[in-house]
């Protein structure tokens, strides 16, 4: 990954994108079943949340701004694998992102009924989405990130720690890239299946009522952080009742033992889902700042002045 100054993005006719697109994930078919008795419910979206995905999309903000940088990030929000809140964890990142020009994709994937390994095959086809357009859409294709609040941080990290398998000679030009996020950034995320430290909806709703040893240790993430992981900036607040401080603090401490570059920032109050901030006065609006300058120190942005 880039360590200096960042690069100039490809150049490409920026003004043939659309502000916005959206499009499925999948060409076809996406793989995978549900897990549920009788009729599947419809999709359904109320009040900025959205519950019962079945066909999985990727909306595309691009950023156009004489600020942009040519870096991109996949946004997934949380929910408990439940329902996707797409509002302030979906809407309010993608537009902080395209303000400090960044191209935002917020990822609408399966949760519930769709257990594992659905999620983690729509995060993946999500990274190499994106890094297969890069020059189309005027990006940095070493400079793609994914950022995820909660339950999404839950999935953010499975990208970060469970890579997709290139496929050089596909048909598929998707299947020919990496899925490798070059940073995440994880928002108060569950980390860990391991009880006692997790989520229970959040574990019930990906793995079932009685998963086995394996899985869970599969899937408790801070346990697959090796030297490949990518740097990576949490953020987490000591009252969280939801989803334990501890489960930032054993990535933290995962990517520390592996010699990969990691920051936790730590809040005293903040309770959980304040996405991005509790209003501009409390301590968790000071996050969205940092994690830019932070970007900036690890070479994928311009340092913010």
């Amino acid at each position: 990954m880039a360590t200096g100054c960042a690069t100039a993005a490809p150049q490409a006719d920026l003004s043939a994108l659309p502000d916005t697109e959206t499009f499925n994930l999948y060409p076809g078919d996406p793989p995978g079943k549900a897990t549920y008795e009788g009729e599947l419910p419809e999709t359904n979206e109320k009040n900025g949340r959205l519950e019962f995905v079945h066909v999985p999309t990727l909306e595309v903000r691009h950023a156009k701004g004489e600020n942009r940088t040519g870096a991109a990030v996949v946004i997934c929000p949380g929910g408990g694998y439940r329902i996707l809140a797409h509002g302030h964890e979906g809407d309010a990142i993608a537009k902080w992102l395209n303000d400090n020009g960044i191209t935002a994709v917020i990822l609408r994937y399966r949760m519930f009924p769709y257990r594992h390994p659905v999620p983690m095959w729509d995060v993946q086809r999500a990274m190499q989405t994106v890094r297969a357009n890069a020059d189309k859409w005027g990006l940095d294709a070493n400079h793609i990130g994914v950022i995820g609040f909660s339950a999404g941080g839950h999935l953010a990290s499975t990208a970060a720690t469970h890579l997709a398998s290139v496929k050089p000679d596909s048909q598929d030009p998707v299947e020919r890239v990496s899925s490798r996020p070059d940073f995440a950034i994880l928002g108060y995320g569950v980390i860990s299946m391991r009880e006692g430290t997790t989520h229970g909806g959040s574990r019930n709703n990906l793995l079932g009522p009685k998963p086995d040893d394996a899985l869970v240790a599969l899937m408790s993430n801070d346990e697959q952080v090796n030297e490949n992981s990518p740097p990576t900036f949490l953020f987490h607040s000591r009252d969280d009742k939801t989803v334990p401080i501890k489960n930032s603090e054993l990535f933290l401490a995962a990517l520390k033992k592996s010699g990969v570059p990691g920051e936790l920032m730590v809040f005293e109050t903040g309770g959980h889902g304040f996405g991005l901030g509790r209003g501009p006065e409390h301590e968790t609006a000071a996050w969205p700042a940092r994690c830019i300058a932070w970007l900036g120190e690890i070479g994928i942005l311009k340092r913010a002045e």
